[in-house]
């Protein structure tokens, strides 16, 4: 309970600073094009603290999702509407007042604000470098653990044991470069080299798409051998005596040479496990009982050895550049994944609402503050720059009420010399927010089941 409370509280504050940034490009445009800010609040609803410095008041809103920066005049098209009247006040400071370009700019300054918020915290981490767990090059054929299913590398020719060592002609030394190519080309031919019994051999894969995901998957695990490199306080696997640093050689009389084996055995739901492992050259027995919970899920607290390498410490100038490019590979592969949303993806899976994100953020914060002070603030970090990116383009789109919307709305009036009429404006208003009421309703749905199966 108090660590979902956590994680809840890691959460709220991560997604304060991404929608904070967001609302400060906005506040600061404003300004600097002549509008005049009437109130600046992170959250929303009945503010809980608000203080007035200047013309200007600060809130702090109870429903800590969200925020907004109202701007003299913004809803001057409303009153105008109401009043049956073809033309919006022009009251100096006010939002309607200003050339519709210095609008545009004022809508672009949000969405931009998190791209350089993205590129400031990845410049950051890439700066002082930080550690990557990963696991090796090594595959495992899927349908070996699940038997009877067709996956792309069994078509492939791919075998358990083989190491990916190139795809697409870029090296792939680990899990990480691997899932990276292969889970961004679905549908693509792949040309890939692997290592099999001391020989290289030249395959061709094709990924298929995941729908909960719209990820590209080959059906393959990643090998880990069964060495224990952490063992939790409490857990069956400590009251068993098993130890950091054991190798688990048999599990039932099962040889195991990969930690997949062991899952496969917990598949039939055994009461006891003889489990025979190496320590420190000599063979030793251990029974652990494993426990189950109601959805037929166990842990038995032990947590393999990965491959652990940290990241070399950038110069500022090398680190911004890194920084940039990595924000700009984001952002591209996040617009191409918008396409995918009308291939079949499972939208309750894939997309995402403010729930599921705020658990995500604080899940992945205390993961990462679980292995460190430095790895929790990287890991956070890291996930909230995402995040950003994300924002970043959800709110170029150009629907209705979304910044992308309003900045459509103001080139085409710019372009034309013809003022806004604000019937138009109120109904194009009106669908925007039945169609974002629409999508906020479907992501809670997909958070809602998202939370059911944890």
């Amino acid at each position: 309970m108090i660590a979902g409370i956590y994680k809840i509280l890691l959460g709220f504050i991560g997604l304060g600073v991404v929608v904070f940034v967001h609302e400060l490009g906005h506040f600061i445009a404003a300004r600097l094009m002549g509008i005049d800010v009437e109130a600046f609040s992170i959250g929303w609803g009945k503010p809980f603290f608000k203080k007035k410095i200047g013309s200007v008041e600060y809130r702090l809103g109870i429903f800590p999702l969200g925020g907004y920066c109202k701007m003299k005049g913004e809803n001057d098209f409303e009153l105008a509407y109401s009043n049956n009247r073809e033309g919006l006040s022009a009251e100096k400071g006010s939002y309607f007042a200003v050339h519709p370009f210095r609008r545009a700019v004022t809508c672009v300054a949000g969405p931009f604000f998190n791209l350089l918020f993205a590129i400031l915290v990845l410049s950051v981490i890439w700066g002082f470098g930080f550690e990557v767990n990963t696991l090796g090059n090594r595959i495992i054929l899927a349908s070996e653990i699940v038997p009877g299913s067709a996956n792309p590398a069994d078509e492939a020719g791919l075998k358990t044991g083989d190491r990916i060592l190139q795809i697409k002609g870029k090296e792939t030394a680990t899990y990480n470069e691997i899932h990276e190519i292969i889970a961004t080309h679905p549908g693509e031919e792949l040309p890939i080299m692997v290592e099999r019994d001391g020989q290289v051999l030249s395959i061709s894969v094709r990924p298929v798409m995941e729908k909960s995901s719209g990820a590209g998957k080959i059906g393959v695990y990643f090998w880990t051998d069964p060495v224990i490199e952490q063992v939790a306080a409490g857990s069956p696997a400590e009251i068993a005596g098993l130890k950091s640093g054991d190798r688990i050689l048999r599990v039932n009389g099962a040889e195991l040479p990969h930690t997949m084996g062991l899952v496969q055995i917990l598949d039939r739901k055994p009461a006891v496990l003889a489990v025979e492992f190496l320590r420190e050259g000599q063979t030793m027995t251990a029974s652990i009982i494993p426990i189950y919970t109601e959805t037929g899920t166990q842990n038995l607290g032990i947590s393999w050895k990965a491959i652990r390498y940290r990241t070399p410490i950038l110069p500022p100038h090398l680190a911004l550049a890194k920084g940039t490019v990595e924000t700009w590979k984001t952002f591209a592969l996040s617009v191409k994944s918008l396409s995918l949303l009308f291939k079949g993806v499972d939208l309750t899976q894939a997309v995402s609402g403010p729930i599921r994100i705020t658990y995500m953020v604080g899940d992945i914060a205390t993961e990462g503050f679980n292995q460190g002070i430095g790895a929790g603030i990287s890991s956070m970090a890291s996930f909230l720059s995402l995040i950003s990116i994300a924002l970043c383009i959800m709110n170029l789109l150009p629907l209705p009420i979304l910044d992308g919307g309003m900045i459509l709305l103001f080139l085409v009036e710019g372009i034309s010399g013809k003022p806004l009429n604000p019937k138009f404006v109120s109904a194009f208003q009106t669908l925007g927010v039945i169609i974002i009421a629409g999508l906020m309703l479907f992501a809670v749905f997909g958070d809602v089941m998202f939370l059911a199966k944890r």
